[in-house]
């Protein structure tokens, strides 16, 4: 699969790239404090000592128009697609190495489905801020050993909301404010999420 930058003219229409940011102090205690598995990946939504640091009201302020948010991270080692999953709201990401997104666009949705063929690749440099749009699909980052800062709307990715089905994308909502396709391959599929993704489950393990 080919694996386009983010400073590519493609990736416009994902995501930006975000300049001025001084993100040095998050990366360094996310690199000494957490830990990184070998095999599969660790997701915390919001962390205390993150949300400590000046830049959290920074990132609230100049990323999210003053809206609270939470800063959490990813870390893990991943080469797989297995779902993607959208919020209402952007997903800011950065860390101190290099990383794949594998991402698609909502609008390549049709009929409760998208095909994996839609999805493109693209590696985030080391230290280099970007914000992943919330019209675009993604899921955990791919990469050896990697540490990804992940900022989003407060409460974004906790427990899912009791509620009854009212419109069609009720049944995609599997965290509050994370609706999710899963591939039938996945985890999260034999988990009960729904299954939306069609075609090859995309593996980069050898372009890592």
């Amino acid at each position: 699969m080919e694996i386009l930058s983010v400073f590519d003219d493609e990736f416009r229409r994902y995501g930006e790239v975000i300049e001025g940011l001084d993100t040095a102090e998050m990366l360094s205690l996310l690199d000494t404090k957490t830990e990184s598995p070998d095999d599969g990946t660790i997701y915390v939504a919001d962390d205390a000592d993150l949300d400590a640091l000046k830049i959290h009201q920074v990132l609230s302020d100049h990323l999210y128009g003053g809206m609270p948010i939470q800063i959490g991270y990813c870390n893990g080692t991943n080469s797989k697609l297995n779902c993607l999953e959208w919020h209402r709201g952007a997903e800011f990401n950065v860390s101190s190495s290099a990383f794949v997104l594998l991402l698609a666009k909502i609008d390549d949705i049709a009929g409760g489905k998208i095909d994996s063929s839609s999805v493109k690749a693209f590696r985030v440099p080391e230290g280099v801020p970007v914000l992943v749009y919330e019209t675009t699909l993604h899921y955990a980052p791919c990469g050896k050993n990697f540490r990804v800062i992940v900022g989003l709307p407060e409460k974004t990715n906790t427990e899912k909301p009791a509620i009854d089905p009212v419109i069609p994308e009720d049944k995609y909502l599997w965290a509050r404010n994370k609706w999710l396709f899963a591939h039938p391959d996945s985890s999260e599929a034999a988990q009960g999420a729904y299954v939306g993704i069609m075609g090859e489950n995309i593996d980069i393990a050898e372009n890592l």
